[in-house]
């Protein structure tokens, strides 16, 4: 691929801040402020945000809450084929190794969906799925662990995902506060949003092509 072509999140490593949170879940879900919002790194590509994602975590594990607006159509999520429905897709390195292109068993990539599961299809739901070319596949992670919430509108939805710690394998704060990590937002409609690289690159099976997030208490300083 010529240099000129080469997006700008592939030729920088980034690393961003994700604040604690306690509690993290509840019978609510997850409330998230705004020092929880996550930079949109697309932007160094002029490519305009079509969602806002938050993050947190605690020893209890991570949340992500994802907002959309600007939908002209209804939501579209089959439980059937996650992967072609709108919702978001998380990749996660506890770990943070770049310098390998297939992932370890401690790379993971979770899938949560605003519609489309329990018994009548309406409601929020989360799941794994496996990494292409994993050298190691990821521990499993029993049914019902992960949490959704959503709140679907006219124009969008708010999607709230809960990993618990126990869903991620090595997920240790203290030792290790630095996560590999990617999401791909995607919708029918808007087009893919993306953390790190986004397509044609392929981010969804390179740990190499992800970004880190630092596990911290406190705000940057720059923030």
């Amino acid at each position: 691929m010529p240099e000129s072509l080469l997006p700008q999140r592939f030729i920088f490593r980034f690393a961003a801040p994700c604040l604690h949170c306690d509690p993290l879940w509840t019978a609510a879900g997850a409330k998230l402020d705004d020092t929880h919002r996550l930079v949109n790194l697309a932007e160094l590509e002029d490519r305009p945000a079509m969602a806002e994602v938050r993050a947190a975590w605690s020893n209890a594990g991570m949340v992500f809450v994802v907002s959309i607006r600007g939908k002209k159509q209804p939501v579209w999520c089959r439980a059937s084929r996650p992967e072609d429905s709108d919702g978001i897709q998380i990749w996660i390195d506890t770990r943070d190794v770049h310098n390998v292109h297939r992932a370890s068993r401690f790379c993971q990539r979770f899938i949560f969906l605003p519609s489309g599961g329990g018994r009548s299809q309406d409601e929020a739901f989360g799941q794994t799925l496996p990494i292409n070319r994993a050298r190691e596949p990821a521990r499993p992670v029993a049914e019902g662990l992960l949490k959704a919430r959503s709140e679907i509108c006219r124009d969008g939805y708010v999607l709230q995902c809960f990993i618990p710690a126990e869903a991620m394998m090595g997920f240790d704060p203290a030792e290790h506060p630095r996560l590999g990590f990617n999401y791909a937002v995607i919708d029918r409609e808007l087009g893919e949003q993306t953390f790190s690289v986004g397509s044609p690159m392929p981010f969804d099976e390179d740990p190499s092509l992800w970004a880190t997030l630092e596990l911290t208490h406190f705000p940057s300083p720059n923030s």
